[in-house]
């Protein structure tokens, strides 16, 4: 008997066990079984990478940097809201079922599923989003180590995940502005907490709004704007 979610195991997707996704949808011939219960999230094809698309190739290193921290501080604050944020990992690949993917860890799986309710009425970008729980559990074995040495041949193309990486002070930046959110929400019995600029952001009852602009923020008028 082999164990599950390894090559030799003809009934589960080890593809789909190990990242949260395959390439062959639901017409893979072996099984994806949804977790009921994670401590991860996934967001599929959220972030619309500039650097994969014509107009990106007017911008330098650095503008392109500027763009996916302003993203990743923006979807980093909202994910907060519904819990304690281990890890956040956003997808570089090109492949359709891992293209701008948004993977969003929790401390506990009860703030996943809060998450993945609460989520699934938002839109972003103009877009509605889709949240669903994930069977990843460990991003080293979810990760192309081959991309993380510089040797993928298979580049965006590749079936592992292959990500962005946020400018190092931002990361510790937003980790250390959840714990003091955390603990202000604790010392004042559970309130909600300081403010933060959500750049992105619409409720679902926005329909017709759509995701707004990085610039007006896209929030709805009766939208609580605080943590």
């Amino acid at each position: 008997m082999h164990a599950a979610g390894t090559e030799q195991d003809r009934v589960n997707c080890s593809f789909y066990l190990k990242i949260g996704a395959c390439r062959h949808g639901d017409r893979c011939s072996r099984k994806h079984i949804k977790p009921n219960f994670s401590q991860t999230v996934l967001l599929p094809n959220v972030y619309n990478n500039p650097a994969h698309t014509p107009e990106g190739a007017a911008l330098s290193k650095e503008e392109l940097q500027a763009d996916f921290d302003r993203f990743y501080e923006d979807f980093f604050i909202e994910l907060c809201k519904y819990g304690n944020v281990q890890e956040m990992h956003v997808c570089d690949n090109v492949g359709d079922h891992l293209e701008g993917n948004v993977y969003v860890r929790y401390e506990w799986e009860a703030e996943a599923g809060k998450a993945v309710d609460m989520l699934n009425n938002r839109w972003y970008g103009m877009r509605p989003l889709h949240a669903e729980l994930s069977p990843v559990s460990d991003f080293r074995e979810a990760c192309c180590r081959q991309n993380e040495l510089g040797e993928c041949k298979r580049e965006g193309f590749c079936n592992f995940m292959h990500l962005c990486h946020p400018t190092k002070s931002l990361v510790s930046s937003v980790h250390a502005s959840q714990r003091i959110s955390r603990r202000s929400k604790l010392s004042n019995g559970g309130g909600d907490g300081p403010e933060a600029a959500e750049l992105g952001w619409t409720p679902g009852a926005a329909r017709g709004r759509g995701g707004g602009g990085r610039d007006d923020g896209g929030w709805g008028p009766d939208r609580d704007r605080r943590y």
